[in-house]
């Protein structure tokens, strides 16, 4: 993601900077999510394996990047807290 981009956009729930997710943490949502353990805040099952997502200042929500554009919608956003091995 464009660093330029990344340093404008907030998390829309604490208005806290965001970071790329990295590729351990990513690793980790997709295998909960290849076995059906992730809903996002609004309770809808995520089925799609995140290639790029954004991670807020204080770990504890992940916002999905899709094509190229951060979904940063409250409801969205994965609850990191909820992710399980």
């Amino acid at each position: 993601m464009d660093s330029e981009l990344l340093r404008m956009l907030c998390c829309p729930v604490t208005r806290g900077s965001l970071a790329e997710a990295d590729k351990t943490l990513l690793a980790k949502v997709n295998s909960a999510v290849a076995a059906g353990k992730v809903k996002n805040a609004a309770g809808v099952p995520v089925t799609s394996a995140l290639s790029e997502a954004l991670v807020s200042a204080d770990g504890l929500r992940l916002y999905p990047v899709k094509e190229g554009i951060p979904v940063l919608l409250s409801d969205e956003a994965i609850l990191l807290k909820n992710v399980q091995e």
